[in-house]
């Protein structure tokens, strides 16, 4: 029952009143001097909680004497509870993503250092979230986990076009991985290139992140400590950066054309 009042809580209730709506719950339906009992809630208080409930639409109230308090649904209740809360926290992002980046727009030098694989891996997916229509990506290596990262960010965002150049493999805790075969299974546009053992990430020519690291001798194993990512929002360079990648998957094309 705790957990269920901490939820209710959570979304807006006050102790009183989800104490009477967990209660009800298992009651069904009962006059006010029986939730009162079954719940713990003084007598003196649980008219004016049940009066709040019925008010934020949790039960019905049935004319009678005494009168019946007869609960709603929790499928009900709840998903039309979590919708609210989805568009309120969707309004959020769209008013908090407009300042955060008209904050970025004023920094005199937008240049940051990413350090640490998993903090790279967060701004790549972030970039890729708040794209508004293309991602372009030269991949010459990937880390633990950060393919399907990327390919969650990917599915999240339908709208994007999504262009990716990549190394056929890499290698990853000793083993090798199939980077075209892993994006294309998951239906990301991929294509085989000759990729160095960098990677370089572009959103609407707008901004861009490159990823470097250090490798093992044998080059078959990257040394995560050393993981740094450089994240540019300076347009010129990234729309330059951007200009470059699409002529190179041009060529690509026009070469794939020509062998047939």
């Amino acid at each position: 029952m705790n957990e269920d009042v901490h939820l209710l809580k959570g979304i807006g209730l006050t102790m009183y009143e989800a104490q009477a709506y967990v209660t009800l719950t298992s009651l069904i339906s009962a006059p006010a001097v029986e939730v009162s009992e079954k719940s713990g809630i003084p007598r003196s208080k649980i008219y004016d909680v049940l009066k709040k409930l019925n008010e934020k639409d949790f039960i019905e109230i049935e004319d009678g004497r005494p009168l019946t308090y007869n609960v709603k649904s929790p499928v009900e209740v709840l998903s039309r509870e979590k919708e609210k809360i989805n568009s309120k926290i969707d309004d959020g992002i769209s008013r908090l993503t407009n300042i955060y980046e008209n904050g970025m727009s004023q920094v005199q030098a937008p240049i940051w250092r990413i350090y640490g694989v998993e903090k790279i891996i967060k701004q790549e997916v972030e970039i890729i979230q708040r794209s508004k229509t293309s991602i372009n990506m030269r991949i010459g290596f990937l880390f633990e986990n950060e393919a399907e990262a990327l390919i969650k960010a990917f599915k999240s965002n339908r709208n994007l076009k999504v262009n990716i150049l990549a190394s056929s493999t890499c290698y990853i805790n000793d083993e090798e991985v199939n980077i075209i075969k892993t994006f294309k299974d998951a239906g990301i546009n991929i294509q085989k290139a000759d990729i160095p053992f960098v990677k370089v990430l572009i959103s609407d020519s707008k901004e861009m992140m490159h990823t470097y690291t250090k490798f093992s001798q044998d080059k078959r194993k990257v040394i995560p400590e050393t993981a740094i990512g450089i994240w540019n929002k300076y347009e010129d360079v990234a729309r330059n950066y951007n200009e470059r990648f699409l002529n190179q998957l041009e060529k690509m094309k026009m070469k794939q054309r020509n062998s047939y």
